[in-house]
């Protein structure tokens, strides 16, 4: 066995896991890697220890619009509410909205528990089979959480396309083109590369609609089609994002002998109902896509008795564990430069050492993120943990600089992103600082608050929202009310999946942030309502230009749902 390999968490118990390099080739996806889970109690003295920093914000210049298809820019998934699909792609889409849609629908509750509520896997497993299992064809990385899969999965997308590897990635949802889930080297996949696929796998997938009796939904066909994509694509290793859950997610049908690693970023409450209806049942569900004697990446932090879960089902598979999660005291947010208020960037320092004889494993010193907020730096130190353990795996080209050119070059729509002042005067609001962040949880909306906080404290706020019926609508507001203090809250509505069925009227967002204000004893807040994504906008911009202190026109926050800021984007686009 190879170097011991652990990231130390304070006041835990530690689950060692040893690597047996297999070689470049085992990489390629043909060979099974060989790990094994140490018990804890005869655990060696070497240990990972995550040592991280980061401070110094600084800019680029570079648009939303402007970026290179070439860049490894990830292309992130966002939304499905905009009608701006490519007429290519008309027929396809109009197969695809024939099923069941559950983005569109909701998800019925239970679903996604390991249980006899949750989707029936065996189906999806049927579909495979008759698509002759594209997906044993590549090696996968499986990433499923609350928060975080998106950007980790980017992260670690980028990294190993900057090695040198044939990436594909699944993900979802989209922002305005349903081509945008599926993506092979940091490209969206074009319209008549899916038509290929889709026409050539069409009367399968008839086949199978039929004999299933019409229950395979959306998604599901989705993820046989991008499988099948990616096979033909002959990518060198794809990175899976799980949609709901885990163990019942329709992505979950990788087997332990091409499954790379699984990796779950964090646990917190979303989905409830469908999920089993507590954080203890989240876990469980998300723990699914743990395989057999396959290592686990976690990302958290997660509460103690979350993470025993995880790690009990680690331990029940033989799998050995990465806790990523234990940066400790030595990260910090030390300045913001903004040089002509464009491209913000967090400057950080990455350093992964073996702590029994204090040689870096990794050290990567000024690394600029270009998604702001401590989160993310988490979320880049999980995708770091994965690389490792995928160099280990034989993929030898993920080095050091090519983690570091990944992890600078991965931007998400949506994520912490801050509009150009080109942007924001092509919506009509000159001179305002426009972030838009698509949190929707309490975990999300603490966040972006402790982003905002940290970095943006003198700024005058307006948060323009919208959300869906599914979310929690006063645990989000007391969030951000807890900390920031806007001088507007402008409630809209943005529709969900093309419909309002998801949707809530902004009057019922009204009684929730007024509840909320009035439990946290603030006193009351200024909260207006308007049916238009664009209307609202217009609303906060005036909201902050009527009390202009100085050249600042103050910041217009753009939050709770990644639909409304889809709605945005689609405005730029158009």
């Amino acid at each position: 066995m190879s170097e011991l390999l652990v990231v130390r968490k304070r006041n835990k118990r530690h689950c060692p896991v040893y690597f047996s390099k297999i070689g470049e080739e085992g990489a390629k996806g043909k060979r099974n890697l060989n790990f094994g889970l140490k018990d804890s109690s005869k655990a060696a003295s070497n240990h990972l220890q995550i040592s991280l920093s980061f401070w110094n914000i600084i800019t680029e210049t570079i648009g939303l619009w402007r970026i290179s298809a070439a860049s490894l820019t990830s292309n992130r998934n966002l939304s499905t509410m905009v009608s701006t699909e490519d007429p290519e792609l008309r027929d396809f889409v109009g197969f695809l909205e024939s099923l069941k849609n559950y983005e569109k629908s909701g998800v019925p509750k239970g679903a996604g528990t390991d249980s006899g509520e949750g989707f029936d896997l065996r189906r999806m497993r049927r579909l495979m089979l008759r698509l002759d299992n594209p997906h044993f064809n590549y090696k996968v990385v499986h990433v499923a959480g609350t928060k975080g899969k998106g950007s980790t999965s980017a992260f670690l997308s980028n990294i190993l396309r900057a090695g040198g590897y044939s990436v594909a990635c699944y993900s979802s949802p989209h922002i305005l083109s349903i081509k945008e889930r599926m993506s092979c080297n940091g490209v969206p996949v074009s319209a008549a590369t899916l038509n290929d696929v889709f026409k050539s796998i069409k009367p399968i997938l008839d086949q199978s609609i039929q004999e299933e009796n019409g229950s395979l939904s959306h998604f599901e066909i989705l993820t046989g089609i991008a499988f099948s994509l990616f096979a033909k694509q002959n990518v060198d290793i794809a990175v899976i994002e799980a949609g709901l859950g885990g163990a019942r997610d329709a992505t979950n049908i990788i087997e332990s002998s091409n499954l790379a690693a699984s990796v779950i970023t964090t646990i917190g409450e979303e989905h409830l109902a469908a999920l089993g209806g507590s954080l203890e049942t989240i876990a469980e569900a998300k723990s699914g896509i743990i395989k057999h004697g396959r290592p686990v990446v976690l990302g958290g932090p997660f509460l103690p008795h979350i993470e025993d879960i995880l790690r009990s089902k680690a331990a029940s598979m033989s799998s050995p564990v990465i806790l990523a999660s234990d940066i400790g005291s030595n990260s910090s947010v030390k300045r913001i430069i903004d040089r002509n208020g464009v491209g913000l960037r967090q400057s950080c320092e990455i350093v992964i050492q073996n702590e029994k004889d204090d040689k870096p494993i990794v050290e990567l010193g000024d690394v600029n993120l270009r998604m702001l907020g401590h989160h993310q730096l988490q979320n880049a130190v999980t995708a770091t943990c994965v690389s490792l353990c995928l160099r280990d795996q034989g993929f030898g080209r993920v080095t050091d600089e090519a983690i570091r050119i990944g992890l600078e070059n991965t931007r998400l729509l949506g994520r912490s992103q801050f509009l150009t002042p080109k942007e924001a005067e092509a919506l009509q609001l000159p001179g305002a600082t426009v972030l838009l962040d698509g949190a929707h949880t309490k975990d999300s909306a603490r966040a972006l608050k402790e982003m905002v906080k940290k970095d943006f404290a003198e700024k005058r706020l307006v948060f323009v929202v919208a959300m869906a019926s599914d979310k929690d609508h006063v645990s989000f507001a007391k969030e951000l009310l807890s900390g920031l203090t806007p001088e507007a809250v402008v409630l809209t509505e943005a529709d969900i999946a093309g419909s309002k069925v998801r949707s809530t009227a902004s009057s019922v967002l009204k009684e929730s942030w007024t509840k909320a204000a009035d439990e946290l004893g603030s006193g009351s807040i200024k909260v207006s309502e308007n049916k238009t994504v664009f209307g609202s906008l217009k609303l906060a911009y005036k909201i902050l230009t009527d009390h202009i202190t100085g050249d600042d026109s103050g910041m217009v926050i753009v939050t709770g749902s990644l639909h409304i800021v889809s709605s945005v984007l689609a405005s730029l686009q158009h």
